[in-house]
């Protein structure tokens, strides 16, 4: 029966840990297995690995192969090497003695290389913290800056609409001043003087004057209705012809002859009216003539 020493995985998905196992070649990577002698763990950094190493030397020794993985594990360890300088001893090659002492120095050698790497893996993490905490702290310097310069803006718009206000209002006072001071008092510019006598002959050709304009004011004003009365029958006639032409009904065309009667007789009643204020500058015209 061909014994291997391999890995069987365990853990869950995407966190994968090994049992370093003595198993069957014939039997699965997860089955059944004859010795458990350790584990492995690739996600940390370096990777854990926890092994017998008196047992694992043993199987080495009674002929079980161990897989690419597991043999670099064992070298690693240096079980191996362990391995290679007790085929010498057995075949007298060395003495135990020498074989121990290369052993112990390669170990010195593996301890101080492993521990050099871990101190520069802790070195790095501590050199990646400082940087991400002088980043963080840059950030929030910056974001205090901004803080500070939008209330600052804000207290400057806040400043300049009151500077702006309360000079509105000056403004305002100064213009109600000087309007104030430019406008004269009522009293002073009503006239204190009494007005001078007028002769009694003076004030009757006035009058005569007076009453010889207004009947040219009259005439003029008769003329402009008689004008105005002419187009509103020229207005009413045409208004009737568009009536005539249209179809009505018995109650429209009752209506239209109702205002049609009512626009006849306004405008009679305007002719009338022209006719009274033509009459009345004659007579006028005539009291001036016998004065």
């Amino acid at each position: 029966m061909a014994v291997k020493i391999r890995l069987a995985r365990r853990g869950r998905k995407k966190l994968a840990k090994f049992d370093i196992v003595v198993a069957d070649a014939r039997s699965p990577r997860d089955g059944k297995f004859i010795e458990k002698l350790g584990t492995y763990d690739p996600l940390t950094v370096p990777a854990t690995i926890n092994i017998e190493e008196s047992k694992a030397f043993d199987w080495l020794m009674k002929g079980a192969q161990p897989s690419d993985t597991v043999k670099a594990i064992f070298s690693y360890r240096g079980i191996m090497l362990k391995r290679h300088l007790q085929v010498g001893v057995v075949k007298g090659a060395i003495s135990q003695e020498t074989a121990d002492e290369k052993l112990a120095e390669w170990k010195k050698e593996k301890e101080a290389k492993i521990s050099a790497r871990k101190e520069s893996i802790l070195s790095a993490k501590q050199k990646m913290a400082v940087a991400r905490k002088a980043t963080e702290s840059k950030l929030k310097e910056a974001r205090a800056e901004l803080i500070k310069k939008k209330a600052e803006l804000a207290l400057a718009k806040e400043t300049a609409k009151t500077e702006t206000t309360e000079a509105n209002a000056e403004v305002d006072k100064v213009d109600d001043s000087t309007i104030q001071a430019t406008t004269p008092n009522v009293e002073s510019t009503e006239p204190t003087s009494t007005p001078p006598k007028v002769e009694k002959a003076e004030v009757v050709n006035e009058k005569k004057d007076k009453e010889v304009q207004e009947p040219k004011a009259e005439s003029v004003v008769k003329g402009h209705d008689t004008v105005v009365e002419e187009h509103k029958t020229e207005s009413v006639a045409k208004k009737e012809d568009k009536v005539a032409k249209k179809p009505k009904t018995e109650s429209v065309a009752k209506e239209d002859d109702n205002s049609i009667n009512d626009s006849k007789s306004k405008a009679e009643e305007a002719k009338e009216s022209s006719a009274n204020k033509d009459s009345e500058p004659k007579s006028a015209k005539e009291e001036i003539d016998s004065k």
